[in-house]
């Protein structure tokens, strides 16, 4: 007679299958090819040797990421780097690169813009949602407009009631915009009442964190020479974190978001003495 085994009441585990080297390495490109994406998003090109050190992987990996890219459909590679796919159309048309979000946006513009008294200098930040405020000032009296942002400067600059100063740099092609240190050394011993200030990404623990390190020079300096300064950025913005960090959230004395703001985000920003104003 053949002899029963018996069947054992405990579940039989089933090994999982290891990952292989090259699926995890595929796991950990994809994160970094985002953010090479969103870094190009901010400024338009980038090469090889900078990204690399930014991202602490080799040169050939970065390749391997512009490639990924470029067959994608994002970017177009070129000797020691790459270029957003967009760009040139973009320029061409004076468009921004980021354009969602585009209703909120247009309400923190009106709110934004309702704050700045007739006479006042300000500095207005480069970005779309800053356009919407530069487009709400059109019918103020003897302002004195400080920027980096070119298509700002274009729409403002036409009006009697104006006096716009635009400051030097290198040319960012998807802000329309200049950055850099000589743009930053421009605001040397400015004085104004009110700086609007764009951001890519703010949370509590991370602070104000932009996708590319450019702008860090300009945005800083914008802030020492101005009295108050207020982040004007649509509440999507709001627990995310970006690449690079320009500092801590008490740099900021006003945030001007929309509806979407959570009530207990509200009360932290609140609890951190940075007033909330609610387009």
């Amino acid at each position: 007679m053949a002899e029963v085994k018996a069947i054992s009441d405990t579940p039989v585990r089933r090994r999982r299958k290891p990952t292989s080297d090259a699926s995890r390495q595929n796991l950990l490109a994809e994160p970094r090819r985002m953010k090479i994406l969103e870094w190009l998003q901010e400024e338009g090109s980038a090469r090889v040797r900078e990204l690399s050190q930014a991202f602490s992987v080799s040169e050939a990996t970065i390749r391997q990421d512009l490639e990924r890219l470029d067959a994608d459909g994002y970017v177009v590679r070129e000797h020691g780097g790459a270029y957003l796919k967009s760009v040139p159309q973009q320029v061409q048309s004076m468009s921004l690169q980021h354009l969602e979000n585009m209703d909120r946006k247009k309400r923190i513009g009106r709110v934004a813009a309702s704050l700045v008294g007739n006479g006042e200098t300000i500095i207005l930040d480069a970005g779309s949602t800053t356009t919407e405020i530069a487009n709400n000032l059109t019918g103020h009296q003897n302002l004195n407009v400080i920027t980096n942002a070119i298509n700002i400067a274009l729409l403002l600059g036409g009006l009697p009631t104006m006096a716009v100063h635009l400051s030097g740099g290198q040319f960012k092609a998807p802000t329309l915009s200049v950055t850099g240190e000589k743009s930053g050394d421009f605001f040397n011993g400015v004085f104004a009442e009110k700086l609007f200030l764009a951001t890519a990404a703010v949370s509590f623990e991370a602070g104000l964190t932009f996708p590319a390190m450019a702008d860090l020079y300009v945005k800083r300096a914008m802030i020492k020479a101005a009295s108050k300064v207020y982040l004007v950025a649509d509440s999507t913005k709001i627990g995310r974190t970006s690449f690079s960090s320009l500092g801590p959230l008490d740099l900021i004395g006003g945030f001007i978001t929309d509806d979407g703001i959570a009530d207990r985000e509200r009360a932290e920003f609140e609890r951190r003495g940075i007033e909330v104003i609610i387009a």
